[in-house]
């Protein structure tokens, strides 16, 4: 059998700490839908170290829920379901949820996506529901470090539409949804965790 399952090393690198990240922030038993799952990696790290929750991993490109669904396989937990095909920018899942997570997606993807998403999170999260974000992000205009500079300038010149955000743009346009800036925290790597909660 072809073992579909990606690895990549950033995120066997930040899984952890993102999970401390989200540990401190969501209930031991929460309903999670993550957007953009990738190679499925974090999906299935974050399953198996908390059985309370209910992880709904999705991705849009088809080779990655392959990888995803062979994690999945592989790992055997029940609390992982199966991959959605999930972009977006065309829908929003209309289950409950208590949390919504977005790990790199950001920047690697046209700003209408980011719009999307927030729109999804003010749609379905309950009062006092969760949108995690993780990624690099500018503050007050600038890059925290040189390595965010070059990698934002490498991203523009792939595709105009993409690029590392400005942390007050995405506050400004959370808040419109009703997604309160509740916390930032520095993370490794000039990385930064932000935990959006639904007014």
């Amino acid at each position: 059998m072809n073992d579909q399952r990606l690895q990549s090393p950033a995120a066997a690198r930040n899984r952890q700490p993102i999970l401390e990240v989200l540990q401190a922030v969501l209930p031991v038993r929460a309903r999670v839908l993550e957007v953009a799952s990738g190679s499925g990696e974090h999906a299935v790290h974050f399953a198996g170290a908390m059985p309370g929750w209910t992880w709904q991993p999705s991705d849009p490109n088809p080779h990655a829920r392959g990888s995803i669904e062979a994690w999945r396989e592989h790992s055997g937990l029940a609390n992982l379901h199966a991959p959605l095909a999930l972009d977006v920018t065309t829908l929003c899942p209309a289950e409950q949820l208590d949390a919504m997570v977005a790990i790199n997606l950001l920047h690697i993807a046209p700003w209408a996506v980011g719009e999307a998403l927030l729109d999804c999170a003010g749609q379905r999260l309950p009062s006092g529901g969760v949108l995690f974000l993780y990624g690099p992000f500018t503050r007050e205009g600038r890059h925290t470090s040189p390595s965010n500079a070059a990698f934002d300038a490498d991203l523009r010149q792939r595709d105009p539409r993409f690029g590392i955000r400005d942390l007050a743009t995405v506050a400004e346009a959370a808040a419109e949804r009703d997604l309160v800036l509740e916390r930032v925290v520095e993370m490794p790597a000039n990385n930064l965790s932000l935990i959006l909660r639904r007014a």
